[in-house]
């Protein structure tokens, strides 16, 4: 696993990310990496509905979801939302690009379990692409 450059650093410095992962040790080992890369965290939340709210009422850089959430739910919603806010995302999942449903497939995904080296490069082409 190899340390992000000062370059990918100077870019990710204070970047608000939004997490939203069900499963806790997934959701913090994703925090922690952010906070390593010098991100803001705007979460690690579960479920949609608080997800949506951060998103109501917070500036957010990029985010990284979750498909398969708990109680049935899934990250589209949030996708969604996203989508029509202009807001980069990448969807991370167990199950592989492949599952996501059609409309999405053309979106970054990591792919779980992931390296640091991954999740900057996805965090880092996300944030500097244009809108």
């Amino acid at each position: 696993m190899s340390t992000p450059t000062p370059e990918q650093r100077a870019v990710l410095e204070n970047r608000t990310i939004l997490v939203l992962e069900d499963e806790m040790m997934v959701a913090m080992l994703l925090e922690d990496m952010l906070l390593d890369l010098g991100c803001r965290v705007l979460g690690p939340v579960a479920t949609v509905a608080p997800a949506l709210e951060l998103l109501s009422t917070n500036t957010v850089d990029a985010a990284l979801l979750d498909v398969n959430l708990s109680y049935g739910q899934s990250g589209y919603a949030v996708a969604e939302a996203l989508t029509t806010r202009g807001i980069p995302f990448a969807f991370v999942t167990g199950y592989g690009a492949n599952t996501l449903n059609p409309q999405y497939r053309g979106r970054p995904t990591l792919q779980k379990p992931f390296h640091m080296t991954a999740l900057t490069e996805a965090l880092v082409a996300m944030t500097t692409a244009p809108v």
